[in-house]
């Protein structure tokens, strides 16, 4: 196969709208793009056959529109596939089991297509969403980071709280589902912490506190490879955590400081990845503080002069391969 015949592979669910964007600039640059999501196709008729020889992981996935040759693919951009279910009627047990089964051999295969490029490798994104892990790294390649205690302990966590000056924050170290008493989800935000609130609840799990940022505006960073795209959030109102309501932010892109610059490069290159969306606060004497990285983090949300130059960088990178 030519390779310029040779497909990007997008995994991930029918809505997903960020992934929508990207393969709209593919489209418009005749790249051939094949949409998988495993957890849906093949339990709707797809088939796996995948076979491993000395060029690889080879066979195919056919699914109701298309066939993918496993050793021609020429990226993987890999999003926000569904969580995978059982087959119709088995439940239980062996319910549980097939589930299992699809989530290491399916997902097993897409981790190990020959000759193409990943963005990210679902291993790499696994690995670099650990938020002590992200911190640790950050602090390692030189960028700043807040005071951060992660404990079971209530007395360290009261000790900790009380002894930053401006004050501290939780935040959950995974955003986890959490329903209502109707069933309804809800999202814990990140929130500041008074230490006379601390209780001994502190000890059913870690809980992750930090010295609060006094900041002047945040800023979202994604960055694609070596193309650094930093947008400042400013927000009507008091906010501490900008994703609670949309419609009051203001967006406008920024330059990057040099430091900055050069430990987000070094932290892609420790975790082995190609894509992140980092999260920084910015105080009012212009120093950056890094909170967290999401290596599958959102950017379509942005107003489209913003958007766009996102989309063409995951373009062209997808469309490189490596090449």
């Amino acid at each position: 196969m030519s390779e310029r015949h040779r497909p990007v592979l997008v995994v991930t669910n029918l809505l997903d709208e960020t992934a929508d964007v990207v393969i709209r600039v593919l489209n418009a640059r005749a790249v051939p793009v094949a949409r998988l999501d495993p957890g849906v196709d093949i339990r709707e008729g797809g088939v796996l056959a995948a076979a491993l020889g000395p060029a690889g992981m080879q066979g195919h996935i056919c699914t109701a529109t298309r066939r993918i040759d496993l050793d021609g693919v020429r990226s993987v951009y890999w999003r926000r596939p569904t969580a995978y279910a059982p087959p119709a009627g088995l439940q239980g047990a062996a319910g549980g089991w097939t589930v299992h089964q699809f989530r290491w051999g399916m997902d097993g295969v897409l981790a190990a297509l020959p000759r193409c490029l990943y963005l990210n490798h679902p291993l790499r994104n696994r690995t670099a969403e650990y938020k002590p892990s992200q911190l640790a790294v950050a602090n390692q390649v030189g960028l700043s980071t807040p005071p951060t205690l992660i404990t079971t302990d209530p007395q360290a966590a009261k000790e900790f709280c009380t002894a930053q000056r401006d004050g501290a924050i939780y935040k959950t170290l995974w955003t986890s589902p959490y329903p209502d008493a109707e069933g309804r989800a809800r999202t814990v935000w990140v929130s500041v912490v008074d230490p006379d609130d601390i209780t001994d609840a502190v000890s059913v799990c870690p809980h992750l506190f930090q010295a609060k940022v006094v900041k002047e505006f945040d800023v979202r960073l994604t960055a694609v490879g070596d193309k650094l795209f930093a947008v400042r959030i400013d927000i009507d109102g008091s906010h501490l955590d900008w994703r609670k309501d949309y419609s009051q932010l203001r967006y406008a892109t920024v330059p990057v400081p040099a430091d900055v610059v050069g430990g987000i490069g070094a932290y892609l290159r420790e975790f082995g990845l190609e894509y992140g969306a980092f999260d920084f606060a910015v105080t009012s004497g212009g120093h950056w503080t890094f909170l967290e990285c999401n290596p599958n983090g959102q950017w379509a949300w942005f107003p489209e002069d913003i958007r766009e130059p996102i989309a063409q960088a995951l373009a062209d990178q997808l469309q490189k391969g490596l090449s």
